[in-house]
Parts: C-alpha cells; sequence; structure tokens
C-alpha cells in the first residue's frame, strides 16, 4: 500500500506538473480554460476545485487514471490516497498558517508555494502539486519565498528573485 501510494504521488506530480504548465504556455488553453482557476489571485480553500470543467476532467481525473494504472492501486488504496491527494490540495489553497498543520513540515509544496502561483508575477512559476516541487526544481521555474510575521499578527509570502526579495 505503501509502495502504491508513493507510486501515486510521484505519477500525480508529474502529470500535473506538465499538463498545468502546458495551460499556462498554451494561450488558449490558458484564456480559455485555466485562467478561471486564476481568477483567485489570492487562494482559499475551496478554490483548489475552482476551475473549468475542462481543466477538471484533464488535471483530475486524468491523473487519477494514471495514479490507478501505473500504482495498481486497490480500492482501498484509491480511496486513502485521493482523499489525502485532496485534503493537500485544498491546504495548499487555504492560505491559512495553522500551528497544528504538519503539511508544511513534510512538504515543501505548500501553500505559501502555491500562493506565489497565483500571483500576477508569479505565473511562469510553481506549476507543481500536490506533493513535491521536484519539477520546478529541475526545470527552472522555482521560484522560491520567505515567510515574514506581521506585526497585526499573521504571515506575509515574499518572494525571492535571484536572491532578491521582491
Amino acid at each position: 500500500m505503501i509502495l502504491q501510494i508513493f507510486v501515486s504521488m510521484v505519477v500525480m506530480d508529474t502529470w500535473q506538473y506538465f499538463a498545468h504548465r502546458l495551460m499556462h504556455a498554451n494561450k488558449f488553453l490558458y484564456k480559455h480554460v485555466h485562467s478561471k482557476h486564476h481568477e483567485l489571485v489570492v487562494p482559499y480553500a475551496f478554490g483548489a476545485i475552482y476551475c473549468h470543467f475542462v481543466e477538471g476532467i484533464i488535471l483530475d481525473t486524468g491523473g487519477a487514471f494514471l495514479c490507478v494504472f501505473f500504482s495498481g492501486m486497490t480500492p482501498l488504496t484509491g480511496a486513502i490516497f485521493f482523499s489525502f491527494s485532496f485534503i493537500k490540495t485544498i491546504d495548499d489553497h487555504s492560505s491559512l498558517w495553522l500551528p497544528t498543520n504538519i503539511f508544511p513540515f513534510v512538504f515543501q509544496n505548500t501553500g505559501a508555494f502555491h500562493e506565489l502561483h497565483h500571483q500576477p508575477y508569479g505565473k511562469k512559476y510553481n506549476f507543481s502539486t500536490p506533493f513535491f516541487v521536484t519539477w520546478d526544481k529541475l526545470l527552472g521555474t522555482y521560484l522560491d519565498h520567505t515567510l515574514e510575521k506581521r506585526k497585526d499578527g499573521g504571515v506575509v509570502v515574499r518572494p525571492v528573485l535571484k536572491g532578491k526579495k521582491y
């Protein structure tokens, strides 16, 4: 089961990265399909599933099919994996930094990482979802960031471009 979940994580990340990047690179796909998701400049939890139905079919249904095909997962493993994947995707869009959230300690692909992607300057960066940032780092689309505490509470995400804060 652990091997099936790990294989599924790698397959999902690979599919999501390249399909997501294609939707940004192809002007037709971006304008008519993916731009719906980018109406959200500040992501919120259920914005994770706010998208054009074609995008949902390509990214989510296509990714799910490939995960099942390549991992050979059982229905139980599928229920666990897809529930976990959905929760992780919602967390990545939540913009909440809760002290009990373990995801930022386990994954580099966090809400802050994905929030940068939703900013006007970030649309050419951080295509990876939902687990790892491997493809972004390998292919030069990784945008690093810092978290700065606000005086009135909370944090603000700041991109780091070529060693300088944005």
